[in-house]
């Protein structure tokens, strides 16, 4: 079974992206980073590649999806609490994301979410596991 997940995103501007997530308080790797590319840290076993476009394009014959026209992928975050969630959506804000998602509370699960610089959706989420029966 693999080991770790890397998610590729296409991205602008690589400075900008640095700042952006550095502002909402992830570390990079710089073990998988150069001046086209950077290794977002979300945990241990899971780190975001943000690739300059032409970088990522090499990477596929298949046309770069522009992610402020469409959706390419829903990357969802869990957290530990619905404050932490809130808190995670408000330093995207302050960081320059929008909000595309209005708050939703279906009572086992608190989701909001931001848009990044380059037009991702980052769904952040707290879910009561607990609710959840074993079967």
């Amino acid at each position: 079974m693999p080991t770790s997940l890397f998610v590729n995103l296409p991205i602008a501007d690589l400075r900008r992206s640095i700042d952006f997530f550095s502002a909402l308080g992830f570390a990079f790797n710089p073990k998988f980073s150069n001046e086209d590319a950077t290794c977002l840290v979300i945990s241990e076993h899971i780190q975001v590649m943000l690739l300059t476009t032409p970088f990522f394009a090499g990477f596929t014959r298949k046309p770069v999806a522009d992610a402020h026209a469409a959706t390419e992928v829903l990357l969802a975050l869990s957290c530990e609490s619905r404050g932490e969630v809130d808190a995670l959506v408000a330093k995207a804000v302050a960081a320059g994301a929008a909000t595309p998602m209005a708050v939703q509370d279906h009572g086992f699960m608190y989701q909001h979410g931001f848009e990044d610089l380059d037009g991702h959706l980052w769904e952040v989420f707290w879910m009561n596991e607990a609710e959840f029966q074993q079967s």
